[in-house]
């Protein structure tokens, strides 16, 4: 395990002791407990990821603020906690020192996530999709914390491409700016999470666990930040793009109408989506955070036999 990871980062003995002898390690982040998924998805879902974390070989480390501590590696019932809580605190990068200070018990983003598990010595995070830029709601500014975090901490991210509900084409500009490698595990199209393609090309395709590590390897020997791997959701629980779109204009007119934004706005879209498919979109987004953990297990073994040899 690194030397240097400070004092107030508490890292469960398991962590740790894998961490140590330099075995995979995958961090996961567990916004989607606290405000993602319904109850009991959410537990359901937790616990399903780090199980196929565990089958694949390496340690699940899923991340929180815990009582103003940053911790990799929840327990159980620390997990059941945040599944049961109403009003946890969500914390993106800029608001893991006001958990700190107040001792307050926060789920983490894709951004604090990216942030804590470097920290901590641990490459590879599992997650559903990334944030981005907004759809044009009247707040063009409003542009995920994920994406600058992406472009300065080097963790190699699994995810479903980003949240469906974003402005795709301006998302991917961001992260060609920042220098991010966009990565499609078997697809030349970046996946748009509930929505298997968007459209839109990635900037490589790989075909296997061993060619990502691969390339994450140079890109962190090259001095790069983070880089996506994006996976599409499953074929037979993808929804059909015209019906998403329905959908989406429909939550997007009742969050305009209620003046929802900012960090409440997509948690309110993602809830009223599964509400208005019926279930689909719900389904859809536990399968894939499911999916992308297995992968993500898979590209930390390969990257940990790399180092070994």
């Amino acid at each position: 395990m690194p030397a240097n990871i400070p004092d107030w980062l508490i890292v469960a003995p398991e962590v740790r002791a894998a961490l140590e002898r330099r075995a995979p390690v995958v961090a996961l982040e567990s916004t989607l407990i606290a405000h993602g998924l319904p109850w009991p998805d959410n537990v359901e879902t937790a616990n399903n990821a780090e199980a196929v974390i565990r089958t694949g070989g390496p340690i699940p480390a899923t991340v929180a603020v815990w009582e103003g501590r940053p911790t990799l590696g929840l327990r159980q019932d620390q997990i059941e906690a945040l599944a049961r809580t109403a009003g946890i605190m969500k914390a993106s990068r800029r608001d893991l020192a006001v958990a700190v200070a107040q001792r307050r018990t926060a789920a983490t983003t894709v951004a604090a996530t990216m942030y804590l598990a470097h920290t901590g010595g641990i490459t590879v995070f599992a997650t559903g999709g990334i944030g981005g830029a907004h759809r044009d709601m009247g707040q063009p500014f409003d542009i995920s914390a994920d994406l600058t975090e992406l472009g300065r901490t080097p963790v190699l991210v699994v995810c479903a491409g980003a949240k469906s509900i974003l402005d795709l084409p301006r998302t991917l500009e961001i992260l060609e700016t920042l220098a991010v490698p966009v990565l499609g595990y078997r697809t030349n199209e970046f996946p748009a999470f509930y929505v298997r393609g968007s459209g839109l090309p990635v900037q490589a395709r790989v075909d296997s666990p061993t060619e990502a590590a691969a390339i994450f390897r140079a890109h962190r020997e090259l001095n790069g930040g983070g880089m996506l791997l994006a996976q599409p959701v499953a074929e037979d629980v993808a929804l059909d793009p015209a019906e998403f779109a329905l959908a989406l204009a429909q939550a997007e007119s009742e969050a305009t109408a209620q003046q929802i934004h900012g960090p409440a706005l997509t948690p309110f879209l993602l809830s009223r989506l599964a509400v208005l498919t019926s279930g689909r979109a719900l389904r859809a987004n536990r399968e894939l955070i499911v999916a992308n953990a297995r992968l993500a297990a898979e590209v930390a073994v390969a990257l940990a036999e790399g180092v070994a040899r």
